[in-house]
């Protein structure tokens, strides 16, 4: 998504004029930049304090070498770059298409013939790096770029020539759980072999949506990465037995690139054939985008807020004339380092779009964004006293100013550590995942150092291949699920701890139903009992005494194989009026809080947009004085009434603004907010209308307790707070 430069970017890096900004994120930020030229460059930068880094340069470096190594067929070809400067920086082409992940989520599950297409294309890149005594180590759908002329690997962040140092510290494993081979996750010498355990798993994402191993903790998908069987639900019969091979735990039973791209593509056909037409819709958009004159720069916190631009008018190209422009992208760079995309206006004569006009009056605005290198299945914020605390990449824990959103303390205790959780007071988290000392601890939120350990998985008679998964907290116990995680065997418990003396005050036994593999789940405490979700293959609510441990009721809910990982924090689906509570998934149900009996379910025989065929129709919703709100589909929001489950109002948004049903909608005064496509849409609840996107790109958000602002996390990593209106 191009986003305007902020105030106090530099107008140039080296010898490129910044246009606007791609992302940012822990790391550094990537630019939209213009060659003297006029040519179009992504530039990547490293923030100032981690340059100083003499361990991060040299990554950046390799980064660079591997990434010339690829070069322009497979890859973002390197056009220029300086790892020495005072704030390093690399240029690339600007690769007109999205990421894989995104491309599966706007087109669902690749069709076969494009699977083995970029199976075959991503055979030759690695084939290409290995060939040089390269491995890319990371290996994942976010780093597949899909243009109309083929895939292009990114992000080299981890690469490195084989045979040399780690530059990680030692045990640790570098990477991304749901597609790391079982030797990375085992801190295990990476070898090509490695890559093609990665690319399976791509492949398995490509077309059925989901990784071989599922999603959920870390530690639970390292597990299951390193001895459970691979999930090939969904891939195409004839591409399920290849895969599987490539997804052997012993390396040397898993083929060479040049013997798999064989076997999964004849190399007959254009690659933009095998696409399906909401994909090359999408390409078009994105090389659209590119091509409109670059927003203004934002300006400073202290100055007035800029009025929004009109949309750009959306240009749509033939499946041919994409295949040109990506030829042109390669051409470009060849040519003078770069696509050449111009900015500024169109000679044509378009007629004039609308004028342009501010916000509403007391709709909502950005306080601040706060560039956070956040975890790839980050929970929302969790609010800790005064502190805000999010989960980053590498195993961090960071707390953030409210007031500006500067960053406070990093706190660091290994790669894969699981997601945080609060009582409001007291922060705690697990560490040492995998090992003797894996526990729960606090965390001082005002140093950011470690405080003291509230128990242990030896404590707990657990052995260390088990792991851990902390649900939720009260002023004196812990709640955390704990146990084997192998797709064979469901061998889990409910653990409540004593939050103050480490004590255990008692254990149940969570069951399996018809041998359903665990994935994940959340949990919170409502009165004198704490409900439980469960995602296996479907969705489990229990409810347990905070007491006893015993089971109150249990109540199965089908079709739940949507629910993703990234939503099961701190109970963040359930919402209660104190009596029922409400939950979105293919239908949205009310359900009795003393019986677990469902009192009403609402949705079903509706139209949902362009949600697909998956089971998250309706988001997590929100209740408020009688009231449930909650997205529907991707195309507005509804508020029925909690008694008997009755619309009262529906409002259907934009095209530009469709809903994504991840984090419950938020009401403020006289608007309601959800989560939209470009961040955070606004109903107005005097008319029940939409209003207006802010220009946020938040998604999982939360309000910040006795404040009217939200805090969520953005598109790039970063973190941002949001005024809310009257």
């Amino acid at each position: 998504m191009i986003k305007p430069l902020l105030h106090d970017d530099p107008s140039h890096i080296g010898p490129y004029r910044l246009a606007a900004r791609l992302g940012s994120g822990g790391m550094g930020t990537v630019y939209l930049a213009r060659t003297p030229g006029g040519a179009t460059l992504a530039l990547k930068t490293v923030h100032a304090h981690i340059a100083a880094d003499a361990a991060f340069r040299t990554r950046f470096r390799l980064e660079a070498d591997a990434a010339r190594v690829i070069g322009g067929l497979h890859g973002a070809q390197v056009v220029d770059a300086d790892p020495v400067a005072e704030v390093p920086w690399l240029a690339t082409e600007y690769v007109l298409g999205p990421p894989l992940d995104d491309a599966v989520t706007v087109s669902g599950p690749l069709p076969e013939s494009a699977v083995r297409a970029v199976g075959a294309a991503l055979c030759g890149a690695l084939g290409q790096l290995h060939r040089s005594d390269v491995v890319h180590r990371d290996l994942k759908p976010s780093n597949v770029m899909i243009t109309a002329y083929g895939p292009k690997v990114i992000d080299f962040g981890i690469a490195r020539a084989l045979g040399d140092e780690r530059l990680t510290r030692v045990g640790a494993a570098a990477g991304t759980p749901a597609f790391m081979s079982p030797e990375q996750a085992t801190g295990q010498e990476h070898t090509p072999a490695g890559d093609v355990f990665a690319l399976a798993g791509v492949l398995v994402f490509a077309a059925t949506g989901h990784g071989p191993f599922g999603s959920g903790q870390p530690a639970d998908l390292l597990y299951r990465v390193r001895y459970a069987d691979p999930d090939l639900s969904g891939v195409p019969a004839a591409l399920a037995p290849v895969l599987a091979r490539c997804l052997a735990k012993d390396p040397a039973l898993r083929p060479a690139t040049d013997e798999l791209a064989a076997v999964l593509h004849d190399g007959h056909g254009e690659f933009a054939d095998h696409l399906p037409h909401p994909l090359l819709s999408e390409i078009s958009r994105r090389a659209a985008e590119v091509w409109q004159e670059c927003p203004e720069r934002s300006p400073a916190p202290e100055e007035p807020a800029v009025a929004a631009a009109p949309a750009p008018r959306r240009a749509v190209f033939s499946r041919r004339g994409l295949l040109a422009l990506g030829g042109a992208a390669v051409a470009g760079v060849a040519a003078g380092g770069g696509l050449w995309l111009r900015s500024g206006r169109s000679d044509a004569k378009d007629s004039p779009g609308p004028a342009a006009s501010g916000p509403p009056a007391g709709s909502g605005s950005v306080l601040w964004t706060s560039d956070q290198r956040l975890a790839d299945e980050a929970s929302p914020p969790l609010f800790v006293g005064k502190r805000i605390v999010v989960a980053a990449k590498g195993g961090e824990l960071r707390s953030i100013d409210p007031a500006d959103g500067s960053e406070l303390w990093m706190f660091s205790q290994g790669l894969f550590e699981g997601r945080p959780v609060t009582d409001g007071t007291v922060l705690y988290w697990t560490t040492g995942v995998g090992t003797d000392s894996h526990a729960v601890i606090t965390v001082d939120t005002e140093t950011g150092e470690a405080d003291r350990t509230v128990t242990t998985l030896s404590d707990l008679k657990l052995p260390t291949t088990a792991s851990a998964e902390l649900l939720c907290a009260t002023a004196d116990t812990v709640y955390l699920t704990a146990g084997a995680t192998d797709t064979t065997e469901f061998d889990r418990h409910l653990y409540a701890v004593n939050a103050r003396t480490g004590e255990l005050r008692w254990r149940t036994a969570l069951r399996s139903r018809n041998g359903a593999a665990y994935t994940g789940a959340f949990g919170k405490v409502f009165g004198d009992r704490i409900v439980l979700g469960q995602i296996t293959y479907d969705l489990v609510l229990s409810a347990f005494d905070t007491d006893s441990g015993k089971e109150l009721w249990s109540t199965p809910l089908t079709a739940a194989a949507d629910f993703h990982s990234t939503l099961v924090s701190s109970g963040a689906q359930l919402a209660d009026d104190g009596r029922h509570l409400y939950i979105g998934s293919t239908v949205l149900r009310s359900i009795g809080l003393s019986n677990g009996a469902v009192v009403w379910e609402f949705g079903r025989d509706r139209g949902f947009g362009t949600s697909g065929d998956g089971s998250d129709h309706y988001g997590p919703p929100a209740v408020r004085d009688g009231v449930v709100y909650a997205a529907e589909g991707s195309r507005g929001v509804v508020a029925v009434e909690t008694a008997r489950g009755e619309l009262i109002w529906e409002v259907q948004v934009p095209e530009s603004s469709q809903t994504t049903r991840v984090a419950p909608p938020v009401v403020s005064g006289k608007h309601l907010y959800y989560g939209d496509r470009p961040g955070l849409g606004v109903i107005g609840l005097t008319r029940h209308t939409y209003v207006r996107s802010l220009e946020s790109t938040v998604s999982d958000f939360a309000l910040r307790p006795g404040t009217d602002t939200l805090v969520g996390n953005g598109a790039q990593g970063q973190v941002e707070a949001v005024r809310l209106g009257s």
